[in-house]
């Protein structure tokens, strides 16, 4: 099993194209947890806009649950990586241990404090009195299932830093499938409406999480999940959370972005512009998922090998990731620029939404490809233990470019809301441009020949 998944073998392509490929599905089936609710929500008679801008304006606290779940995830799997590849398998078995008790406490927590302060937070992501009941209506079920989505998204990087990307795909399927055959019986059948998509989403991930679990604590696992590694121990926390910063940053701030845009959509345009970026987040959500699901297969790789002191398959795998994202960014930018009605319509049928809609959508996505030379220097960044490098650039993108265009831009020459919406290009251009650039001046003339490893 252990030379099935040596990374620092066979073709670095190969090697990252296998995990990449389930890892992508896996991702782009997760979607579908919140994606599919959106899709059915959004065609309820008579009330779909409400409807569908109410689920939209509890995707912060969604954004920010995701946020620890990567925290410890993503913190703790290029760890276990970098371990295994230095043949240190007691200390990976602890740092897998060590995220999962963090991820439960956690999800407790945040469940707690989330339903206290509910109706507060949503009013203040932009909710009005025609939306808030059915944000809360959402949001009260889904947050009663905290706990499963920290498990099935934080312990299934570990399958997937182990090499098991088709069994990484598989959690979520199952999840995502149970999703899908729930929500129409709930939301239309049982007339549940957005609480029946909330309850659906919620059953779905108790399953995911469970099998997580049952994987991680049974035989076929190289890494084996056990009370005694659940211990924690202060200094893998420490690295596990100085590690996952840059993904928790980054989802954070993506709750930030929201929060600020739908607030400020409100004011220029209100509910009917709320809604527009609530189908373009989830279009965004739709086609950023290969590039995601790339750079993170492309991290177990980069650490393995930088571990193995393999340094030119580090650089190979830093190239083809880099080049794949741009390839695919530029593509998705053609079609997205070409058919933008057809994205909307797969969410709703409101004039309103689909006649301002078109124009949102061909703005904010302009500079899509610029986004993927982000993801590729940041994964990079990860992979190789270098937070502080990947927390800098996730602050300077959303932080100090997007959140403060978002709120200027609207007031400048009388844009309006089109200045919401070109802060996400603006901000692709510059913060990818600096991160990549930023990456080759300081990473990259480090990775010289290590020891003797296949190309």
């Amino acid at each position: 099993m252990e030379r099935e998944n040596d990374f620092s073998q066979g073709s670095i392509a190969k090697n990252i194209l296998n995990l990449a490929v389930p890892m992508t599905l896996a991702q782009l089936i997760n979607v579908l947890y919140s994606v599919v609710d959106r899709v059915y929500i959004g065609h309820l008679q008579g009330v779909s806009a409400n409807a569908l801008t109410g689920i939209g304006l509890a995707l912060p606290i969604i954004t920010i649950i995701t946020a620890f779940a990567n925290l410890f995830g993503m913190g703790g799997a290029p760890l276990c990586s970098i371990a295994r590849g230095s043949h240190e398998e007691e200390k990976a078995e602890k740092v897998m241990g060590n995220s999962c008790s963090m991820l439960l406490f956690t999800g407790g927590l945040l469940m707690g404090i989330c339903l206290i302060f509910r109706k507060t937070l949503l009013y203040l992501f932009g909710a009005s009195s025609a939306t808030f009941p059915y944000a809360n209506a959402y949001i009260s079920i889904y947050l009663c299932g905290t706990v499963f989505v920290m498990i099935s998204l934080g312990m299934n990087q570990f399958i997937n830093s182990q090499g098991f990307g088709k069994i990484g795909m598989l959690t979520v399927m199952l999840g995502a499938f149970t999703n899908i055959v729930l929500d129409p019986i709930l939301i239309f059948g049982l007339d549940m409406g957005v609480q029946g998509a909330a309850l659906a989403t919620v059953i779905s991930q108790g399953l995911s999480a469970a099998w997580v679990m049952k994987f991680l604590t049974g035989k076929k696992a190289i890494l084996r999940l056990s009370k005694r590694a659940m211990h924690l121990e202060w200094k893998l926390v420490k690295e596990i959370i100085f590690l996952g910063t840059s993904g928790f940053v980054m989802s954070v701030t993506n709750g930030f972005v929201q929060i600020v845009c739908n607030a400020t959509l409100q004011r220029y345009g209100g509910d009917i512009y709320v809604g527009i970026m609530t189908v373009i987040n989830s279009v965004r959500e739709i086609v950023t998922m290969p590039v995601t699901g790339l750079t993170a297969a492309s991290q177990p790789v980069i650490g393995y090998n930088y571990g193995a002191g393999c340094y030119q398959r580090v650089k190979s795998a830093i190239r083809f990731t880099a080049v794949g994202c741009i390839v695919f960014t530029t593509v998705v930018w053609a079609v997205l620029f070409l058919e933008p009605r057809f994205f909307l319509q797969m969410f709703t049928k409101e004039p309103g939404i689909l006649q301002y809609g078109v124009s949102a959508m061909r703005i904010y996505f302009c500079g899509i490809f610029m986004m993927a030379l982000q993801f590729a220097g940041q994964s990079t960044a990860v992979a190789l233990n270098r937070a502080k490098q990947a927390v800098f650039f996730s602050l300077f993108r959303k932080v100090i470019i997007v959140i403060p265009l978002t709120m200027l831009l609207p007031m400048i020459g009388n844009l309006g809301t089109d200045g919401v919406f070109w802060a996400e290009p603006i901000s692709n251009v510059i913060g990818g441009t600096a991160c990549f650039v930023t990456m080759l001046l300081t990473i990259w003339p480090k990775l010289r020949e290590g020891s003797c490893c296949s190309q």
